[in-house]
C-alpha cells in the first residue's frame, strides 16, 4: 500500500504586525500567496488610515433689517367711543287699530313723510262721517237761532212780544253758534285721526326692524320700528375728568356759538376693524355736567356718514391729536420682542452680529412703535428672521420691505 501525501493548507497561517507566520510544524506557503496576503494588509490597512472629511460651516442665517429712524411725530389719546343717531325717532301709532300694511324694507333708507304703515281706516272714517252729522245738525240749529233773534228782534222793539223771549232767543243762538264750533272741533280730530291711520316717517334716515306685523292689533304705546339719522352720525365717548381739565379751553371754544374763534380740533374715529374712518370729525356735545358715580364727562363728535358704512350702536375708539414729540425713535412694531411686559430688540452691529439689546417703548404710530431709550437714530434692527439667531450669531441682512396692506373705509 501506498502512504497519501500530506496537503498544505492555507489555514495554517497567522497574520499580525509583524507580517505573515507560518504555524509551527506546517509546510511554508509559495512566495505567491505570501505577497498576495501581504498586498491585502496594506490595502485594507490604508483605507482605513484615511482621514474624514471636515464638513463646511454653516451659512449665516439671512435677516431683514431696517434702520432705527429719526422724526417728529404726533402724540394721540384714545377712547372707547360708541356711535348712535343725532335723531333716533320711535314710530308709535296715534291712534289705535288693526294694522293692514307695512310700506317700507326693514334696514333701507326712508324719506321724511314715506308711508311705513298703514292702520284700518274703516273705523276712522265712519267716525268722520259721524262727526260731519253732527256738524250738519248743529249748523241747522244755529240757522235757527239766528231767525228767530232775526224775527224777534223788531217786535220787542214794537213791545208786541215780551223782552224775555228776545233774550231767550239771543242766548239760544250763542249755544248753537258754541255747538257748531264744538261738531268742527270733533269733525277735525276725526279727520286727523283717519289722517293717522297711515304712519309717515318723520325724518329722513335709517329704518330699523319691524316690531310690529300685519294683522297686530297696535296702539298709542307700540314701538313699531326706528328711523334714525346717521348722516352725521355721533360718537359718544366719556373722558376723566382731569383730561377734561387739561384740555377744558380748547373744548370750551370748540363748543362756542362763535365759529370764527373755534380751533381746528379734528377728531378721528378707529372702526373696530383697526381701520380709521375716512371723515374726520368735530366735538358737538359736551355734557353739562361731570358724573359723580365715574368721574367722567361726556363728550359727542359727529362724523359725516352720507353712505351709512357707521351704524349706531357700533363700538370703536375715538382718536385726538394731543401734542408733537419732537425726535423721536421709530421702529415697526414687528421688530420689538415682548417678554414678561419686559421689551428688547435684535440690533446688528457694524461687523453683521446679532445683538439682543433691551428698549422701552412709549405710543404706537400707526405700524411703528416709538422707542425711549436703548436704541439710536441710524441703527440697524432685525425685522424678520430674529428666531434664528442668538447673541453674537453672525447675520447676513437684507432690507426689510413693508408689505402693502389693502385700503379699508
Amino acid at each position: 500500500m501506498y502512504a497519501r501525501p500530506k496537503v498544505r493548507s492555507l489555514l495554517y497561517f497567522r497574520v499580525d504586525k509583524l507580517g505573515v507566520r507560518y504555524l509551527p510544524d506546517e509546510p511554508k506557503l509559495s512566495a505567491d500567496v505570501a505577497a498576495i496576503v501581504a498586498g491585502l494588509i496594506l490595502l485594507f490597512g490604508s483605507v482605513g488610515c484615511e482621514k474624514k472629511e471636515v464638513a463646511p460651516p454653516p451659512m449665516p442665517p439671512a435677516v431683514e433689517v431696517t434702520n432705527v429712524v429719526q422724526q417728529n411725530v404726533p402724540t394721540y389719546q384714545v377712547w372707547v367711543a360708541q356711535l348712535n343717531g343725532q335723531v333716533n325717532a320711535d314710530i308709535t301709532p296715534k291712534v289705535q287699530g288693526y294694522l293692514l300694511k307695512r310700506a317700507y324694507t326693514e334696514g333701507f333708507f326712508v324719506h321724511k313723510g314715506q308711508l311705513l304703515y298703514e292702520i284700518d281706516p274703516r273705523p276712522f272714517i265712519a267716525a268722520l262721517d259721524e262727526a260731519k252729522a253732527q256738524v250738519a245738525v248743529a249748523v241747522a240749529q244755529r240757522t235757527e237761532a239766528e231767525n228767530n233773534v232775526t224775527r224777534d228782534r223788531p217786535l220787542a222793539e214794537q213791545h208786541a212780544i215780551p223782552q224775555k223771549q228776545l233774550d231767550t232767543d239771543i242766548s239760544t243762538l250763542a249755544a248753537n253758534v258754541a255747538q257748531v264750533n264744538a261738531a268742527q272741533a270733533s269733525m277735525a280730530q276725526a279727520e286727523l285721526n283717519l289722517s293717522w291711520t297711515k304712519v309717515l316717517s318723520p325724518i329722513n334716515g335709517l329704518a330699523g326692524t319691524s316690531n310690529a306685523n300685519v294683522g297686530d292689533l297696535v296702539g298709542t304705546t307700540t314701538k313699531m320700528t326706528t328711523v334714525s339719522d346717521i348722516n352725521p352720525i355721533r360718537a359718544y365717548f366719556n373722558i376723566s375728568e382731569s383730561d377734561y381739565l387739561a384740555r377744558a379751553r380748547s373744548i370750551s371754544q370748540a363748543v362756542r356759538g362763535d365759529r370764527a374763534q373755534r380751533p381746528s380740533f379734528p377728531v378721528e374715529f378707529i372702526q373696530a376693524n383697526g381701520i380709521a374712518f375716512p371723515a374726520k370729525g368735530k366735538i358737538m356735545l359736551v355734557s353739562r355736567e361731570i358724573a359723580s358715580q365715574t368721574g367722567t364727562i361726556q363728550i359727542a363728535a359727529d362724523f359725516p356718514n352720507k353712505d351709512g358704512i357707521l351704524r349706531p350702536g357700533g363700538f370703536g375708539n375715538v382718536r385726538i391729536e394731543t401734542g408733537m414729540t419732537k425726535d423721536a425713535l421709530l421702529v415697526p412694531q414687528a421688530a420689538v420682542i415682548e417678554v414678561q411686559s419686559m421689551y428688547q430688540v435684535v440690533v446688528v452691529s457694524p461687523e453683521n452680529k446679532a445683538m439682543f439689546r433691551p428698549v422701552k417703548v412709549g405710543d404706537r404710530v400707526g405700524t411703528n412703535w416709538i422707542i425711549t431709550e436703548g436704541l439710536k437714530p441710524g441703527e440697524k434692527v432685525i425685522v424678520q428672521g430674529f428666531m434664528k439667531v442668538r447673541e453674537g450669531t453672525p447675520v447676513s441682512a437684507k432690507p426689510y420691505v413693508v408689505a402693502s396692506v389693502p385700503e379699508g373705509n
